[in-house]
């Protein structure tokens, strides 16, 4: 009876931490695909869980920070949804490629269009963005998630300590500036690449040289081998000849 006791007891203990695990990480999130440096431009994945189990996610709302503000957000079609993009004007406008811009996407909105997001599924919504600021190490981006029964979850709240907050906005971290700003290959990684390409082409240069020496060096060999076989005949032809005189 006892170690029925204890069993239930670990099982209702492991069941708790598997729901509050779930519960804890099951939240709108921002995912960079590859690198999102300052200065340049980033594909990332707004990852959308639903929460619940007896509705569906309709709607998808998500802000952008102008105080940091981004000339372009274009977001991807993803089947079933609709996108929408909202722009404000800018109290000091920005300059992209030596151009003015008055005004930056202060808001993404996405709504079911023959789609939903069940329980126990997620969508991911996947965006490109840029300009992004060099003076910032993070972006935060204030997510708002609408049910098909009318509830409303807000993804808003920043985290001031290492305590995560109940309902965490998705923060969007910034990489050091690349020298190119677009996420490629560096320059020293281009110049290795460059240098593993040049050693490559002496290698193979190398090994011509190499071959063709080898193959002079063969077919010289084949000549003085005729040539001393043709000695060695007049030499004998020779004798033969001047054996024969002495006889007679």
């Amino acid at each position: 009876m006892n170690l029925s006791r204890v069993a239930l007891a670990a099982g209702t203990a492991a069941a708790s931490v598997v729901v509050l695990s779930g519960t804890a990480f099951a939240h709108v999130s921002v995912q960079p695909q590859g690198e999102a440096a300052k200065g340049g431009y980033a594909t990332v994945n707004i990852k959308v869980p639903n929460e619940r189990d007896n509705a569906s996610t309709v709607k998808l709302e998500v802000s952008f920070p102008l105080d940091h503000p981004l000339a372009s957000v274009m977001p991807q079609p993803v089947p079933g949804w609709k996108a929408e993009v909202t722009k404000a004007k800018l109290d000091k406008p920005l300059t992209l490629h030596g151009k003015q811009i008055n005004e930056a996407v202060s808001k993404v909105t996405w709504t079911a269009d023959g789609s939903k997001i069940g329980p126990g599924q997620f969508q991911q919504f996947p965006l490109s963005l840029g300009q992004l600021p060099e003076d910032a190490d993070q972006l935060v981006l204030k997510a708002i998630q609408t049910y098909d029964n009318d509830e409303v979850v807000r993804w808003i709240e920043e985290q001031k300590g290492s305590e995560e907050p109940q309902n965490p906005a998705p923060v969007l971290k910034l990489s050091a500036a690349g020298d190119d700003h677009h996420g490629g290959a560096t320059p020293t990684a281009s110049a290795s690449a460059a240098a593993d390409a040049k050693a490559g082409h002496e290698d193979g240069a190398g090994a011509r040289t190499e071959a063709a020496s080898a193959s002079s060096s063969d077919t010289t060999a084949r000549v003085l081998g005729v040539i001393g076989i043709l000695v060695g005949i007049a030499g004998v032809a020779f004798g033969v000849l001047a054996g024969r005189r002495r006889s007679a």
